[in-house]
């Protein structure tokens, strides 16, 4: 995966964290112009001649490597190695892209440190959508030599002597660790992921459509033509390929059939636009102050508004079409949908499958509690001088921890839709079979 600090993907990021793909860098180019420009500026620039945060009228001589370890404090359960390791690829792709004015000899040497296992020992929490300073001065501290890495997900490592190493200097300290580059790695991993679900869903929903004999005249093109949200026609226009059956003989179906592809095109729609706005943050300079010219210009994109509120909108979105899966579950369990007895039993007074309905619905809560919107809240730190935060880091977090519920809620779907479909079965444990259609769902499960 060569970067070239433009054309960075959610996918790719995904695929460097979990699936070991190896990293390149296109150029140092630019990187080198940065650091040069950084080299010869004069007067006072904040984390070079200066404090940071209240102490940004101090001047100081050489402010970095204390700010690594002032910093350098995270608390909480460590993030999985997948997560350190994209991480690393995001913020390497953004010193590719130039701005921070960082030595240009670290870049092959976190480059050397994703491809080799290297990971450093990042914990939960330590940062409210203003820049994961915390995380990256860990970072820095690793590659110092003064804290130890993790080698494919041991800690510490496993050879100490082969550690990634670079001795950074005193001014590329604020210029390292001036970026959100772990939160949007976890945006990134989770936007991939539940494209992965939102697009499994609509396979879902035809089974059970099948299994209810539901109408697909919802689904007509000329309907989508009528009201053109893109989302909408993209996930009827697939569900409508996916369905043999003509016209039900019921006039109107459910909203869990009638008003899928409105719904669920909502979440597609919802999906698209966070990850575009990830992706451009993925290839951003957030670095501040940014160099760029011959000047460095002190400025706010490190503050991740546009990401959060874009997360905020993406769970929402994603509760609202998890809904509409157990509305179609309770329809499954309905007689006067399935012509068969009641929660798809083989005898009458059995409660057949009807556990899956306490188990789609629990996940379902759960759901609803992580859509609570993070962007309504604010913080003020730093003696009042940084009294706004976005807080897209936990918007990011919230966001990966949707993956389990919403797979857990279509994987309810699944088994009922498919029970539906074949002989009742005899009375049994149904948690093979929901582990079974989660696997089917490539389901991403508990990310550490």
């Amino acid at each position: 995966m060569e970067l070239d600090g433009a054309g960075l993907t959610c996918a790719q990021v995904h695929e460097a964290a979990y699936d070991g793909a190896r990293v390149t860098i296109s150029s140092l180019d630019r990187a080198r112009v940065a650091w040069a420009t950084a080299q010869g500026l004069r007067g006072p620039v904040y984390g070079r001649s200066t404090g940071v945060g209240a102490n940004k009228a101090v001047t100081v001589e050489a402010p970095g490597l204390d700010l690594l370890r002032s910093h350098a404090c995270g608390a909480g359960q460590p993030i999985s190695p997948a997560r350190a390791r994209a991480m690393l690829v995001v913020r390497l792709n953004q010193f590719v892209a130039g701005g921070s004015g960082v030595d240009p000899a670290v870049l092959p040497v976190l480059a050397h440190a994703v491809n080799a296992g290297f990971t450093p020992p990042i914990r939960t929490y330590g940062a409210i959508g203003t820049g994961d300073l915390t995380a990256l001065s860990i970072t820095a501290l690793c590659l110092l030599g003064e804290l130890p890495w993790r080698h494919n997900g041991a800690s510490p490592a496993a050879s100490p002597a082969e550690e990634p190493r670079f001795p950074l200097a005193s001014s590329d300290a604020l210029p390292f660790i001036s970026s959100g580059a772990a939160t949007l790695a976890d945006a990134a991993i989770a936007c991939h992921r539940l494209r992965l679900l939102l697009e499994a869903a609509v396979d879902v929903a035809a089974m059970s459509f099948t299994a209810v004999d539901a109408s697909a005249e919802p689904l007509a093109a000329a309907v989508q033509e009528a009201r053109p949200h893109p989302g909408q026609a993209v996930v009827a226009a697939r569900l409508r390929a996916l369905l043999s059956q003509g016209l039900a003989t019921r006039i109107q179906d459910p909203y869990g059939f009638r008003a899928f592809a409105q719904v669920h095109g909502a979440a597609v729609d919802a999906l698209d636009r966070t990850t575009a706005t990830i992706e451009i943050d993925l290839n951003a300079a957030t670095e501040n102050p940014l160099i760029s010219g011959t000047l460095a210009w002190h400025n706010g994109n490190s503050h991740a508004a546009p990401v959060a509120l874009a997360l905020d909108a993406l769970r929402a979105a994603i509760v609202q079409t998890a809904q509409l899966s157990t509305a179609r579950l309770a329809a499954l369990m309905d007689p006067a949908y399935t012509g068969r007895l009641p929660f798809l039993a083989r005898q009458r007074g059995s409660s057949g499958a009807l556990i899956l309905e306490y188990v789609a619905q629990d996940a379902m809560a759960v759901l609803r509690h992580l859509a609570v919107p993070v962007t309504t809240g604010t913080a003020v730190i730093s003696l009042g001088t940084e009294e706004h935060a976005s807080f897209a880091t936990q918007a990011a977090r919230l966001t990966l921890r949707c993956l389990e519920p919403l797979a857990l809620v279509l994987a309810a779907e699944r088994t009922a839709a498919l029970r539906a479909r074949q002989a009742p079965p005899p009375d049994r444990p149904l948690t093979d079979d929901l582990e079974e259609s989660r696997r089917a769902l490539s389901a991403p499960g508990h990310l550490g």
